[in-house]
């Protein structure tokens, strides 16, 4: 039960009940619902080196893809509670470094970025590849920046240096 002594989750722990915290969940971001986000209880199961699971303790109001007792999947997220990702979010996460939110300080998407993709550029070729592209905050509605991966360690290692060395 390391969480228990977790220094960012000082504080947000339940006093009497110190394996369960709020999490935000939620049906994905602006652009793909228009279902808000919402706070629910959850108590944690197991941590990794970023990532939180849990079980969510009571059911969200109105969302449909979050119900009570299911098994979440979690991460601090630069926001005042955790926020819940996706197993589709996550598998796609390491393609991309996904900017703070400018506002917030949000630091994750709640839609995967190929979902973000399709709607923010509907007409984009099936074989394009994009290098960034920006998104509204799920949160705020401020501005995250996402870029792919294989962008920035190409900035780091221009093409001519590869040739000079």
């Amino acid at each position: 039960m390391l969480w228990r002594n977790h220094s960012a989750l000082k504080g947000k722990l339940h006093p009497d009940y110190p394996d369960d915290l709020q999490v935000i969940v939620h049906d994905g971001g602006p652009r793909l619902t228009e279902r808000q986000p919402e706070l629910v209880w959850v108590r944690i199961t197991g941590m990794g080196k970023d990532l939180l699971t849990g079980t969510v303790l009571n059911a969200p109001t109105q969302l449909l893809s979050v119900q009570q007792e299911q098994h979440i999947q979690f991460a601090l997220a630069g926001v005042e509670h955790p926020v819940m990702l996706t197993a589709k979010y996550l598998k796609e996460k390491a393609a991309w470094n996904i900017q703070a939110c400018q506002k917030c300080g949000l630091t994750e998407l709640f839609d995967a970025p190929s979902d973000l993709i399709k709607v923010i550029f509907p007409n984009i070729p099936a074989d394009a590849h994009l290098e960034g592209f920006s998104s509204f905050c799920p949160l705020c509605h401020g501005v995250q920046l996402v870029e792919a991966t294989n962008v920035a360690a190409e900035a780091k290692h221009p093409w001519w240096k590869f040739w000079a060395s």
